[in-house]
């Protein structure tokens, strides 16, 4: 079996890889072990954003009265996750009709380099087959990275795969890490009743976020009801009693926490072993695959994209890392009229979806500074927001990062009220290295909570008309 181009690993960075690719008239084949899309698909972005949806229902429901309506309801957590897994297996579905729109030939099986140019499949049944290539793309992405005080056992202590399919819901969980994965399930349980403690290693929690943003989370979810410890570490996992017992080293001392389960949400370890990497002299650099700026590797012919390689473990990154690898393998190959700009990695949208969400692109107000920018800050609360007032969510803020200098437009950093849908005018505006003078003469829609983001920027600058 020889194809132009091969990818191994389905997930947003490999399907959309496979699809690219013969769309530029490649020969195309993608190697998948387990279900097409991936973790996304299939366990991480989408069926986490059902669960959650779930969640924000369920919330409506317990404060109807505030918006003059009489209802009542408890979740019914086996079909909450029922319904979880049916958005999951209906995205897995539509990847395999674009698998066949796009005749894309779908290898099912475990996929390893053997030597250049060529991969072994090994499928379920342990028949193994032989795949050449000229392009090999890995796009093996990640899973659950494990500590060694937390050794995940699928049971009392686990990863955040199991966390979507537990088969009743917990008394009691703690969370340790507060990134979005971390933070997000800290909100499902919550809001489905589960008693939560969120246990952070940083001085703060979600801490690649703006400072602000960790502040207002942080109040957000203790008034929620969430236990919160920042500057902890997990130094020990008991789970031989009836729950867990973890202890917890904090700047006073340690406390032993008891819970019916422990999720370990520190992070994601790329899936780059026994893949055939040493074989073929593949350079590896702190557990990712070393790549150019088109995901080309240190070896002719073989390229690593999304999680498995050193950007962002976002699944809008490894998409289009796809994108640029595919078209730079074609603008070679005279299959497409130019080089593909290389992927800007400071210009990023990142988002979280508890509630309130997370949406943030380019510098924090401390790392602007730190890179030598003179900035102007404008911060605008979503309590003066009309249509946030109207939702119900008054919470939370925008907060926009200007060159003080050429108008230049450093950062946003949201939290509120579906903030999620609104970042892309941020990285939009930044690509087209828009000032904030034209942002204010571009006219936002009211009541809306995008224009918000205007407001905010008329903070910035002493405009501000709503404050």
């Amino acid at each position: 079996m020889a194809y132009d181009v091969v990818v191994l690993g389905s997930g947003p960075g490999g399907y959309v890889a496979a699809i690219r690719a013969s769309q530029l008239g490649f020969k195309t084949a993608i190697i998948e072990k387990e279900n097409l899309g991936g973790i996304c698909l299939n366990w991480g972005c989408i069926p986490t954003k059902a669960l959650l949806k779930s969640a924000q229902v369920y919330e409506y429901i317990k404060h109807a009265k505030e918006f003059g309506i009489e209802a009542s309801g408890t979740p019914q957590f086996d079909s909450v996750i029922k319904r979880s897994r049916g958005v999951a297996d209906k995205m897995s579905r539509g990847v395999q009709f674009l698998m066949k729109k796009n005749k894309i030939d779908v290898i099912m099986g475990f996929g390893k380099l053997v030597t250049k140019g060529k991969l072994e499949v090994v499928d379920k049944d342990g028949k193994n087959q032989v795949v050449e290539a000229k392009h090999i793309i890995i796009a093996t992405g990640g899973r659950s990275r494990e500590l060694p005080s937390m050794k995940i056992d699928g049971k009392k202590i686990i990863g955040y795969r199991e966390a979507m399919v537990l088969p009743q819901l917990p008394k009691s969980i703690i969370v340790v890490g507060s990134g979005a994965i971390g933070a997000e399930f800290a909100y499902f349980y919550n809001s489905m009743g589960t008693k939560v403690t969120v246990v952070e290693f940083m001085p703060r929690i979600v801490p690649v976020e703006d400072e602000d943003i960790s502040k207002e989370l942080e109040k957000h979810y203790k008034k929620s009801g969430i236990t919160v410890m920042t500057s902890s570490e997990v130094t020990k996992v008991d789970p031989s009693g009836a729950g867990v017992k973890a202890t917890v080293k904090s700047a006073g001392g340690e406390t032993v926490l008891e819970a019916d389960i422990l999720l370990s949400a520190v992070g994601i370890a790329a899936n780059i072993e026994s893949i055939g990497l040493e074989t073929l002299g593949v350079k590896t650099d702190k557990g990712k695959i070393l790549v150019d700026k088109y995901g080309q590797t240190n070896i002719p012919g073989i390229y690593a994209i999304g999680d498995c390689s050193p950007g962002q473990a976002l699944a809008h990154v490894a998409s289009k890392e796809g994108i640029v690898c595919v078209e730079a393998i074609a603008y070679n190959e005279n299959k497409y009229h130019h080089q593909p700009e290389p992927i800007d990695y400071n210009n990023i949208p990142s988002c979280t979806y508890c509630v309130p969400e997370i949406a943030s692109v380019g510098y924090t107000e401390k790392q602007a500074k730190e890179a030598g920018y003179e900035v102007r800050v404008g911060k605008f609360p979503l309590s003066a927001s009309g249509r946030a007032s109207a939702a119900g969510h008054p919470e939370g803020f925008i907060k926009v990062i200007f060159d003080a200098k050429y108008g230049e437009w450093l950062g946003t950093h949201m939290i509120g009220y579906n903030v999620t849908e609104m970042i892309a005018e941020t990285v939009t505006a930044r690509k087209l290295e828009t000032t904030y003078h034209e942002v204010l003469n571009a006219i936002h829609p009211h009541p809306t909570i995008s224009e918000s983001v205007k407001d905010a920027i008329e903070v910035a600058y002493g405009e501000a008309i709503h404050i």
